[in-house]
C-alpha cells in the first residue's frame, strides 16, 4: 500500500525549525508567538508552527514583492475577530 504523504513536507515545524526557514533566532520567532504576532498552536507547553502559514507567508511577499508584517496580519486578524463578537458574530 502506497501511502499518500509520500514526498509531502511536515503539516507543523517545530519553532526552530521555521526560525531557520525564516532566518530568525528561534527566541526572536518565540516572543513574536508568545505576544500573539504569529500563528502558531499550542500543544501543552510546546509551540508548532503550521507549514500553511509559512507557505502564505511565502506567497504574500511574493505577490506582493513588499514587507509582509506577521504581527500587523494577526492584529488585523484579531480586530476581526472581536468586531464580530461586538456585533453578534458569536451566538449564546
Amino acid at each position: 500500500m502506497h501511502s499518500s504523504t509520500q514526498n509531502v513536507g511536515p503539516a507543523f515545524y517545530t519553532v526552530t525549525e521555521a526560525a531557520r526557514i525564516l532566518r530568525l533566532a528561534p527566541s526572536t520567532l518565540y516572543r513574536a508567538i508568545r505576544e500573539g504576532d504569529f500563528p502558531a498552536v499550542r500543544v501543552r507547553t510546546r509551540y508548532v508552527v503550521p507549514a500553511v502559514a509559512l507557505d502564505a507567508l511565502l506567497a504574500a511577499v511574493a505577490e506582493t514583492g513588499g514587507l509582509v508584517d506577521p504581527a500587523r496580519i494577526a492584529a488585523e486578524r484579531r480586530t476581526a475577530r472581536e468586531a464580530e463578537r461586538l456585533t453578534g458574530g458569536a451566538s449564546w
